[in-house]
């Protein structure tokens, strides 16, 4: 469960972990529309294809506290990205009921 602490508001139900270089590396390709959360050991700059994803994501970057650093609202289908802001965490969400929020500053939970 992903839920935004600042406003109190539930983000998302259905959140896949993914914690392993393997799952990451899949991600949501070749997946239905659901949420991936991805965990990283270190701060890092997080790069990200949107290759075999063939729906819109809303992409979040946390900080090591899980506070919101960053937001690309439309990634989409076969296209790349690179993060402006290292991050511990990167969100993908793809269910249209859980994008919009959360806005910069917040703090997530999950």
């Amino acid at each position: 469960m992903l839920t935004n602490k600042t406003t109190n508001q539930l983000i998302s139900t259905n959140l896949v972990h993914a914690k392993s270089f393997w799952q990451q590396a899949i991600g949501l390709m070749f997946h239905q529309k659901q949420d991936l959360i991805m965990y990283f050991n270190q701060e890092r700059t997080i790069s990200l294809h949107n290759f075999f994803v063939f729906f819109p994501l809303e992409i979040i970057i946390l900080n090591e506290k899980k506070q919101v650093i960053e937001i690309r609202k439309e990634f989409r289908p076969f296209t790349f990205y690179r993060a402006r802001n290292k991050g511990f965490y990167c969100i993908e969400l793809a269910v249209n009921s859980s994008k919009n929020k959360c806005e910069l500053h917040d703090f997530l939970d999950f």
